[in-house]
């Protein structure tokens, strides 16, 4: 009919987006219950145990309110613990992120650049608890038997000394951890680098920057992204320590000295290490602590590290 508009069919979705709604649900949903069901309850949970007093199976959780929390935050083993811990955080991410960097500006001029990474990234592979065990090993105090360290300070003519005491500790285990990581976060930048067009460094060149000068204006802003990523991730690792903590500081005992401890060790102890009632209270208490140090200091990292993303 004149003067008649004719409105347009409503278009059909093409059958393999319809096959790919369909799936969508069955895909995801198992996923979800998973998520929620190992992750999402238990933090709920410790989160609820936190202010109770509770010895574990047998006996009903009784409210406390923040009876826990005073208890923990006036004990010398949490404040130890919690020191040591941000010391692991701060000091190791320090040291290795500095070595990554080194390796960064080195290894993008060299020939077997790739060799060398996989070299460096072996260590990461090996246990915490096999680490422990080699430091161990090296820095042993023994007049009998001593140490790979101790050893050559004696044929140089010096006494030995007791590298594992105590007050020593949290310093081996973040040289510990810098040789151990360091690798690690070498790949994960080299692979930020290996995307860098290559015409960038090469008018770099001609202008006559040096190397420090190509790495402040050329790689660094180029990868700050993957620098934010990667501080994240020790951030979380880092809050984490216990095993190589455990094996050097405490070897035939229930537990380290508390001086040694971390966040972890801590949690550890009262739950399993009390040698008595056991303080589950107590250790979801030190737990929903340990949460909110790893969400305040990754929300205030993402904030430094914010900036533009550079496109190339």
């Amino acid at each position: 009919m004149a003067g008649t508009r004719l409105l347009p069919a409503a278009s059909t979705p093409a059958p393999h987006l319809v096959r790919k709604r369909r799936l969508f649900w069955p895909f995801v949903l198992p996923t979800i219950v998973l998520y929620v069901l190992f992750l999402i309850g238990p933090a709920i949970v410790t989160v609820a145990l936190s202010f109770t007093r509770w010895s574990g199976a047998g006996e009903a959780p009784e409210f406390t309110g923040l009876t826990q929390y005073q208890e923990m935050f006036g004990s010398d083993s949490f404040r130890y613990a919690f020191g040591n811990t941000l010391m692991y955080i701060v000091a190791g991410g320090v040291g290795t992120f500095l070595f990554a960097f080194l390796f960064a500006m080195v290894l993008r001029e060299m020939k077997a650049g790739k060799t060398i990474r996989a070299i460096l990234f072996f260590p990461n592979i090996v246990a915490p608890v096999a680490l422990g065990m080699f430091f161990g090993f090296v820095f042993k105090y023994s007049p009998s038997k001593q140490g790979l360290a101790n050893f050559l300070l004696q044929a140089l003519g010096l006494p030995a000394a007791k590298f594992l005491r105590p007050e020593n500790i949290v310093w081996i285990v973040i040289g510990a951890l810098i040789w151990a990581s360091a690798g690690f976060y070498i790949t994960i930048l080299m692979a930020a680098v290996d995307r860098i067009p290559r015409y960038l460094y090469e008018d770099a060149d001609l202008c006559g920057a040096s190397a420090g000068q190509k790495f402040r204006h050329i790689t660094l802003p180029m990868i700050w992204d993957v620098v934010g990523i990667a501080g994240v991730l020790w951030t979380i690792g880092a809050v984490k320590i216990f095993e190589m903590v455990f094996v050097l500081a405490g070897p035939g005992t229930y537990a380290p000295p508390n001086q040694t401890w971390t966040l972890a060790v801590y949690v550890y102890d009262r739950s399993f290490g009390t040698q008595g009632t056991p303080e589950y209270g107590v250790a979801c208490a030190c737990a929903v602590t340990m949460i909110t140090l790893v969400t305040v200091l990754v929300l205030a990292l993402r904030r430094v590290m914010r900036g533009e993303r550079l496109e190339y």
